[in-house]
């Protein structure tokens, strides 16, 4: 996509968003300035941004498909909570940590490796028994892959993609758990757009999906996020930032709820794909962070 079709359909998206003209002016400026950072860092970028107070928001090709990466685990953790409300289960029940999953090609078994994993305390607990509630919060917030395959081989990857659809989110797509090589070479994937993630948190921040209480736990556990080098990074530290990161080669995403210290709250999702430079992509990201910042505070 040149950068001139993609300054048109940013700009598009933002005439479409925007039906005051007092707010038009602000918002336009926020698109340049974003437009201005993605420019100058190669790769390709998605922004989806809505202010939960006024209702405005910015659209930078909100709807193209991105490699999920981990952002699929808020997903998969807003199932566990629903089939836990259903009876299914209690999220206090103990399982036992297994490493050892089916491959959704063939059946095949495949293993995760330790090295590949951004938390590695519960490979050496193989075999042992921990909570659901634990392993849920292993796979927020520090993002461990094992704990992701343990919940997902319980929950049915294809009702967590029902339960997207049933919230409006019509293209996130959980097919399977991480690290399934034959899946990944065939193009397999777990896919996301920036729009839908926003959906899905700004549901969480409207008390959309279970209880308020429910909600609010899982929100917890998403403020408890050990990687912060995105959304949170440059903003200050009164501000709250609920969220789930998510990467792998040449990718790079966050995505949640910021909540300023006068209680409003907006939704940012910003994901990224093809980046030449990973730290680059990931100082871009916080410098985007902080211009929505600005633009929500007035500054």
């Amino acid at each position: 996509m040149t950068k001139l079709l993609f300054s048109l359909i940013a700009f598009s998206f933002i005439f479409y968003s925007c039906s005051s003209t007092e707010k038009d002016m602000p918002i336009v400026e926020l698109n340049k300035k974003v437009l201005d950072i993605i420019q100058k860092t190669p790769g390709d970028f998605a922004v989806a941004f809505k202010d939960l107070s006024t209702g405005d928001t910015l659209y930078i090709n909100a709807e193209e498909n991105f490699h999920a990466a981990s952002t699929m685990k808020t997903p998969v953790m807003i199932e566990l909570y629903k089939q836990a409300s259903e009876g299914k289960f209690s999220l206090d029940d103990s399982i036992v940590i297994i490493n050892e999953f089916s491959s959704i090609v063939d059946g095949s078994p495949y293993q995760m490796n330790i090295g590949d994993d951004s938390e590695d305390d519960l490979y050496s607990k193989i075999g042992s028994k921990i909570t659901i509630r634990e392993l849920n919060y292993q796979m927020i917030t520090k993002s461990s892959n094992l704990a992701t395959n343990i919940l997902i081989d319980m929950l049915d990857a294809a009702k967590v993609t029902a339960t997207m659809r049933a919230l409006g989110a019509n293209d996130i797509k959980v097919l399977r758990g991480v690290e399934d090589i034959k899946a990944f070479d065939l193009g397999m994937n777990n896919t996301t757009t920036a729009k839908d993630l926003m959906i899905i948190f700004e549901a969480l921040a409207n008390n959309e999906l279970l209880t308020e209480a429910e909600n609010e736990e899982m929100l917890d556990v998403l403020s408890d996020q050990h990687f912060n080098e995105i959304i949170p990074a440059e903003l200050p530290a009164d501000v709250e930032v609920a969220h789930k990161t998510g990467s792998i080669t040449g990718v790079q995403h966050d995505s949640g709820l910021v909540t300023l210290p006068d209680g409003r709250r907006y939704v940012l999702v910003l994901l990224s794909k093809n980046l030449e430079d990973a730290d680059a992509g990931v100082e871009a990201m916080a410098q985007i962070s902080r211009e929505v910042y600005n633009y929500v505070v007035g500054g």
